[in-house]
């Protein structure tokens, strides 16, 4: 609600467009955003927390820490959260990155005690954060067509589709629970394969969200029963050695696989 009056008071409704509560299917069930503002200076996925007490944590970290006297609470780092969202209307809106922004907005009275990035902000900062991004990245006349692709894309909201999503999100909860994430920041981990050097050829589990994250793990045992992503990529390379996996990346896992 906050960001809503936020927004209905200090941005031009003619030029930047609020949904609250979407809901969109994906691949392995859905996803749900809490807010998306969208102008043409950009689609702005906003995730809110709504908490009091201190707050630590920082970009890399698979969970954050909210602490109240001697309450002390993990939470899952919003950032990695509004990875997704932000995934799944980046491939809905064939949106670039220019064009697409993660947002995540702290209402209620609570207080960073560690270093922030930019686009992690207190309530009233979140106008000031759009407002600033000045930039037109997006036709005007695309506008209406992003609007009008959502809405016909989004579940209907309800009382069936608020069940639905958090009954996905119990799923996803109990899957992280079995270990079958990435040991770094704890998002899916998808099948990928070699294709350089003594090693190539050799399958081994990469992070979802390379290249921000080079989380690695072993290829579980042929008697392991485990869920992992279904996408599989191969592990690209080239001179400049854009978009690649380092070799000290991948053999940790290989040589794990190797000694079991």
């Amino acid at each position: 609600m906050m960001v809503h009056i936020f927004a209905k008071i200090q941005l031009d409704k003619d030029k930047y467009h609020l949904l609250r509560n979407v809901t969109l299917p994906t691949a392995n069930g859905t996803t749900q955003i809490d807010q998306i503002i969208i102008s043409e200076y950009g689609v702005f996925v906003i995730e809110t927390k709504n908490m009091k007490g201190w707050i630590f944590g920082s970009v890399k970290q698979k969970t954050w820490t909210q602490k109240i006297f001697k309450y002390t609470k993990k939470f899952q780092n919003p950032l990695h959260q509004n990875y997704k969202h932000v995934k799944t209307l980046k491939s809905l809106l064939a949106l670039t990155d220019q064009q697409i922004f993660s947002v995540v907005v702290f209402v209620g009275s609570s207080t960073f005690k560690t270093k922030m990035p930019d686009n992690v902000i207190k309530g009233p900062g979140l106008m000031k954060y759009i407002k600033s991004k000045k930039q037109q990245v997006i036709l005007s006349a695309d506008v209406p067509m992003i609007l009008s692709k959502i809405d016909a894309d989004r579940l209907l909201p309800s009382r069936q589709t608020t069940k639905a999503h958090v009954e996905h999100v119990k799923e996803i909860v109990e899957e992280k629970q079995n270990g079958n994430n990435c040991p770094k920041c704890g998002s899916y981990m998808v099948v990928r394969t070699v294709n350089r050097g003594a090693s190539c050829g050799e399958k081994f589990l990469g992070c979802s969200r390379f290249p921000e994250c080079r989380g690695t793990a072993a290829m579980p045992a042929e008697d392991e029963v485990v869920e992992i992503g279904t996408e599989e990529e191969t592990v690209f390379s080239d001179s400049w050695g854009n978009k690649t996996w380092r070799d000290d990346d991948i053999q940790p896992a290989l040589m794990d696989r190797a000694f079991r």
